[in-house]
């Protein structure tokens, strides 16, 4: 397993993060997983035995069964606390109290109490913001955020699902008041959707913030169980019953093809190879997987040591592009007026 630094925090982190997603199945979350404690702990400790040390969770999986059943994990297996980056996140409605979700100063510090409690930690190592919280001024926000790391409850602040102008404004505010500023930052990013890649990942990249891509296969959608002959995948599949996050299904169909080639050409799966393609983009800290059975966690584990060509990843590029947007074309074609002589060179 390959460690990459956090950021700028000198913090080594596994280049591939268990996600806990699929712990418990309450609500909602059932059609995602339904994880017992007893699978949990076996996956749990398939993957420190790899050599993952990072894993994430967030209070809302579940309404909290993950971040317990996570908990019950580290102590059951015995784990060394200290070899462990656990994260979590706080945003999401966690109970029928109207004070009970959002960013403000009440929730994220009642919710990391609470996330504390279930994990059976006194520490997470990554808090992440879940989303954006209308209601609550980035100020506000940042501030409660420097106040719960101060606290001790939390090593560094990370963010999730903001814009790109939102994150940075945080960052201006926290610079100029001598705050903690974000460190990381969680992101969907896959073969299917690239969006990211137009402000999001230069900004990490600038910023030097780590970045985590969550949801690499789409829901499932490009674990190779879809194709154009196959809309459904059966046998209780994630993507059938909640489908979601929402892709360009055409297009994922023809990348689908494409790595099918290049799956047969590396003896892998088409889900090793997407998972491979996220690790290898440029900025990429950390790739968030999650597996329901051992068998998709030793698959996920593969897609590691799996090392795509030059022309495969080109091919891969091609075929999963998307229109670059405004402002984004604009800056590139004045990028080439501005320094004529480089591309004469090239």
């Amino acid at each position: 397993m390959k460690y990459n630094l956090l950021g700028n925090t000198g913090l080594l982190v596994s280049e591939l993060c268990f996600g806990t997603m699929t712990f418990g199945g309450e609500g909602r979350w059932e059609a995602i997983g339904q994880q017992t404690q007893d699978e949990a702990d076996a996956l749990i400790k398939k993957s420190v035995e790899s050599g993952i040390n990072f894993i994430d969770t967030a209070n809302i999986y579940s309404f909290g069964q993950s971040e317990a059943i996570l908990g019950n994990s580290i102590r059951n297996l015995e784990l060394n606390r200290q070899e462990l980056v656990i994260a979590t996140k706080v945003y999401g409605t966690m109970g029928e109290d109207p004070n009970n979700r959002g960013l403000s100063r009440f929730h994220i510090f009642n919710s990391v109490e609470n996330s504390l409690e279930r994990l059976q930690l006194d520490h997470v190592d990554i808090l992440y913001v879940h989303g954006v919280d209308q209601a609550t001024p980035v100020r506000e926000i940042m501030r409660n955020l420097n106040d719960i790391v101060d606290s001790g409850m939390v090593r560094y602040i990370g963010v999730c699902n903001w814009p790109a102008w939102m994150v940075m404004k945080a960052q201006g505010i926290a610079r100029r008041e001598g705050w903690h500023e974000f460190k990381a930052m969680q992101y969907f990013y896959s073969l299917s959707a690239r969006d990211a890649e137009d402000a999001l990942l230069p900004l990490s990249q600038s910023e030097e913030l780590g970045f985590m891509p969550w949801s690499p296969l789409a829901g499932g959608f490009l674990s190779g169980k879809y194709t154009r002959e196959n809309k459904t995948a059966g046998g209780g599949a994630r993507r059938d019953e909640f489908d979601f996050p929402p892709i360009d299904k055409e297009q994922a169909y023809d990348i689908v093809e494409v790595m099918e080639t290049i799956a047969t050409e590396h003896n892998a799966t088409v889900a090793e190879v997407a998972l491979a393609w996220v690790r290898l983009q440029p900025g990429v800290t950390s790739t968030i997987i999650g597996a329901k059975n051992m068998e998709q966690l030793e698959s996920d584990l593969r897609s590691a040591d799996l090392q795509l060509s030059d022309e495969e990843l080109e091919e891969l590029d091609e075929v999963s592009a998307i229109p670059e947007r405004y402002p984004f074309w604009m800056v590139d074609r004045q990028g080439e007026e501005r320094f004529p002589e480089a591309d004469a060179k090239e």
